[in-house]
């Protein structure tokens, strides 16, 4: 909701929109009002139910068709997902040298591609002390944090490296920091990070604040909400001003 306000655009569900004669409309109060871009956060599958899955009440039946008939953009399109693919960001930086001979601006986490041998033998010798991710999920799932996995867990991870892996990434630990959170046992430190926002047109600029998500599970390193991490409200104090937050 804050996003949607600050970039002024509606936030819609599926069920908000309708297709008729391949054209995209929103249902609102006053009448049906026309769409004509799309920034989507379902998955292609769930995207368009007479296209992929029949059994989607998440999307909108026709979008395909409105879309392949050029009526509806899609800014991010069908198969754009494959850039969330934690290998591809891993690429990132041979990528901007590869394209744009520079160096990039901003360094990433430094991170081992296991499809590579140099980076699975790194990845194998000191899993004790790196996250493992799988390239293609998301939300938390299928993560092995080293220094806090049992051996078991370290076991496991091992083993999938060695069958598939293309399917996996490592980098190093990082030590989050704490905040003072209110749990049902009182006021306890929890691990936490900031999301910050930049919205990109003729320019870019970072909407004031971000999200900050906190792990509620004591010890976790892990702020996802759909691993049973919460959010906090993001203050910004500020010289000239008297301070605000943005939720």
């Amino acid at each position: 909701m804050f996003l949607s306000r600050e970039m002024g655009v509606p936030l819609v569900e599926g069920a908000d929109l309708l297709v008729d004669q391949d054209r995209v409309w929103m249902r609102t109060t006053g009448g049906r009002r026309p769409v004509h871009t799309i920034y989507r956060r379902i998955g292609d599958d769930f995207l368009d139910p007479t296209v992929f899955r029949p059994d989607s009440l998440l999307g909108v039946p026709g979008l395909m068709q409105a879309w392949r008939r050029g009526n509806v953009t899609l800014a991010n399109a069908v198969g754009t997902g494959v850039a969330d693919d934690k290998a591809v960001y891993a690429y990132m930086p041979r990528i901007i040298r590869y394209y744009l001979g520079e160096d990039p601006i901003l360094q990433n986490v430094e991170t081992h591609i296991c499809r590579e041998g140099a980076g699975l033998a790194y990845t194998l010798d000191h899993m004790e002390e790196l996250v493992i991710k799988p390239v293609g999920e998301s939300g938390g799932y299928g993560i092995t944090i080293g220094p806090r996995a049992s051996r078991a867990e370290l076991d496991a991870a091992r083993a999938a490296l060695l069958a598939d892996p293309a399917n996996w990434i490592s980098q190093p630990t990082i030590p989050l920091s704490v905040g003072p959170t209110l749990t049902q046992d009182g006021i306890r430190p929890r691990h936490l990070d900031l999301r910050p926002f930049a919205v990109t047109g003729r320019d870019t600029w970072v909407l004031p604040g971000g999200l900050s998500r906190v792990a509620m599970k004591e010890g976790s390193l892990i702020v996802n909400s759909s691993q049973g991490g919460g959010s906090k409200d993001t203050w910004v104090l500020v010289d000239d001003e008297p301070a605000g937050f943005a939720a």
